[in-house]
Parts: C-alpha cells; structure tokens; sequence
C-alpha cells in the first residue's frame, strides 16, 4: 500500500513558500503527493517534486470548466497519470439527467486524456451520496454510465458524511475504485474539526480493506485547527503502523 498526500491540505503554506513546503512535506515521509489546480504552478512543482524525491501518481484539476489540453499538458510534465475532476456542485447530482450530462462530459475527457496518455477520474463529496436516483445513490448512477476507462477516487470520510456506510459502497463501486480519500474526524461538514488518521470516527482500517483495487491512499485535511504538518504526519504514521 503507498501514500499521498492530498496537497491542498498545505495550500496556505505553498502559496508563501512552495518549494520549501514540499521539501517538509518529503521530510514527513511523503514520497507522493497529488497535486490540485496544478496548471499554474505546474515549473515549480516539477522543480520541486525532482529536488525532492516526490512523484504524483494523481491530481485535481477542473475538466468540465477549464482548458483539457493544457491540463492533460501540465499533467505529462509532472509525471501525472490520473487526472481528477474534485468537484461538481450539489445542484448539478439532483436529477438523472443532469448526471447523465455529467457522465457525458466526463467520458469525452477521458478520450481525450488517453491521447496524453492520461486516465481521468471524479472525486465525491457530500452531496453524491445524499441525492438519490432511481434506487441507488447519485455517485453510483454516475458510476453507472462511466466507460470503462474512468476511475473513481472516493472521498470516504465526505461518503460517511453524506449517511453512507463507506465499506459497504465501496464493495459496490469495486474495481472502478483506484484512489481513496483518506480523513478522519467527527463526520461533521465543519472542515476544522477533521482529525489526523486514527483519531475520528472512521473505520479508517476497515476502509482501506475495502478498497480492493486501489492504488493509492490520499491523506487529505480539507482544513485543520492545529498544526497542519503535525496533523499530516500523524496521519502517515498511523498508516505505517499496518495492522492494528
């Protein structure tokens, strides 16, 4: 099992001082990390990831509203692989139609992503899971009409969040599941009150068995009250620990 780190849980640190964050986010431990809206800073990264020792097996950028040829771009020169679209809004899973448009415009980023050699995925929050369309969630109607070649990284602790059993959708969902969010805290939506791995309400173990086909674990902190690096490196030590 490898792990990432989810790099938008260090925004505030990155844009003061990139390079120098990424250098403590390697002393952590972290050898991956996956980058988010990475089009922009995209040099320094790539400056940064070589200085470091860090790959990034995935990232997060906006392919149903920004420009998919210099994502995918940026993606080929920071050694990405999968690409993932980290947010459609609440309004937008309500209907099947509308998911179904959702669908549509995924899969013909995928198509265009295989000819950078990139996959694309999607990441969940809340509101996926909350909405329901005929008789299943709304991310599994999505999953649903997903070619082949689409991914899901599955945000787990946004998944509890929106009244699901993590566990249990993940063994629905299956192979389609490459990547998971890795979080923890008092399943509530105030971001601040996330806690590093082990110290929530997660069935943080019980999670990563599940994810039978993923190939990476995310840390990710959408927000923290303490320190963020502390945060991030308990985390990691608390996956290392393996077994409980």
């Amino acid at each position: 099992m490898t792990y990432s780190l989810q790099l938008y849980s260090v925004r505030k640190h990155l844009e003061k001082d990139l390079p120098g964050t990424i250098a403590r986010i390697a002393e952590i431990g972290f050898t991956q990390v996956e980058p988010y809206n990475f089009v922009a800073t995209a040099e320094t990264l790539a400056q940064a990831f070589a200085a470091n020792g860090i790959s990034a097996p995935s990232g997060h950028a906006p392919l149903l509203s920004a420009d998919q040829d210099e994502i995918f771009r940026a993606a080929n020169k920071l050694g990405i692989e999968t690409v993932i679209d980290p947010y459609i809004p609440a309004e937008q899973w309500q209907s099947a139609a509308d998911i179904e448009k959702t669908a549509s415009v995924l899969n013909a980023a995928a198509k265009k992503g295989a000819e950078y050699g990139v996959r694309v995925g999607y990441h969940n929050h809340a509101w996926e899971l909350e909405s329901q369309i005929n008789g299943s969630t709304a991310l599994e109607y999505l999953n649903s009409l997903l070619d082949p070649e689409l991914v899901l990284e599955v945000d787990t602790y946004w998944v509890s969040v929106g009244g699901q059993d993590p566990v249990a959708l993940l063994g629905r969902l299956g192979d389609r599941v490459k990547f998971i969010h890795i979080k923890d805290g008092p399943l509530t939506t105030n971001d601040v009150d996330q806690l590093p791995a082990g110290q929530g309400a997660m069935p943080i173990r019980d999670v990563i068995d599940a994810a039978a086909s993923m190939e990476v674990g995310v840390v990710e902190f959408d927000d923290y009250a303490g320190d963020i690096f502390a945060g991030i490196a308990e985390s990691l030590a608390y996956l290392k620990q393996g077994k409980a």
